[in-house]
């Protein structure tokens, strides 16, 4: 039985199965978008967390830290409520929709990466410490040069932050409703398609998961050689 499901999952991958490549299409528009919005966001702020040591700083630094091991369903909870029809958001109409996903996938991973980049950096800034002051830099140059440098280490933060966001599917499920042809992601198709029992779609989609996690897994491991 197990080699008829495999051999049937590795027939929906290799014939470029229609539902296959849309779900597949849309987890990545969902995540790649979530990760560009986060990484516009997080790296510079994280950076900046580094330079301007205050109470505040602190607080936030705990705020992210605590943010990284919130439970997604809590959060996607959160966002239904600000979201929905009753919701403060709720004019906005997106309940139900990829942009609610693609937000939910934002919030999800920013403390995780602004949390990793202030890790970096201030490594980073502790070596160069010296030498940055001794050039008299303003504090904008002094951020770029930090954020040049661990430009690898920023990738590897970047490359985390799509781990976390394209296995997300608490959230996810909440906020899109897991809507065939709409909002429907690798993640909530697995849960469905194995609670109903169409086994194949789902290893299928979950042997594509491995491989995404393996590519980015190699690449982190290049990059940790590079650094």
């Amino acid at each position: 039985m197990l080699s008829n499901i495999l051999e049937t999952a590795f027939n929906l991958i290799f014939t470029l199965n229609e539902d296959l490549i849309e779900i597949i299409s849309l987890s990545l528009k969902v995540t790649m978008s979530a990760l560009v919005i986060s990484v516009i966001i997080s790296i510079p702020f994280g950076a900046f967390l580094v330079l301007y040591r205050n109470k505040l700083q602190s607080i936030v630094i705990l705020i992210s830290n605590t943010l990284m091991g919130m439970p997604p369903v809590v959060l996607g909870l959160i966002i239904y409520t600000l979201v929905s029809k009753r919701g403060i958001f709720g004019f906005l109409d997106i309940l139900y929709t990829p942009s609610a996903m693609i937000v939910a996938q934002t919030l999800l991973i920013t403390p995780i990466v602004v949390s990793l980049t202030y890790e970096e950096i201030y490594k980073k800034y502790k070596d160069y410490y010296l030498f940055l002051n001794s050039l008299n830099l303003s504090n904008f140059s002094k951020l770029k040069t930090l954020i040049y440098e661990c430009r690898y280490a920023l990738i590897t933060v970047t490359l985390t932050g799509f781990g976390r966001a394209s296995a997300e599917v608490g959230a996810v499920m909440i906020v899109g409703g897991n809507i065939n042809h709409f909002t429907r992601v690798m993640t909530t198709a697995i849960a469905f398609e194995t609670s109903k029992g169409s086994i194949e779609l789902a290893v299928a989609l979950g042997l594509i998961l491995i491989l995404i996690s393996f590519i980015i897994t190699l690449i982190i491991k290049s990059l940790r050689k590079i650094k």
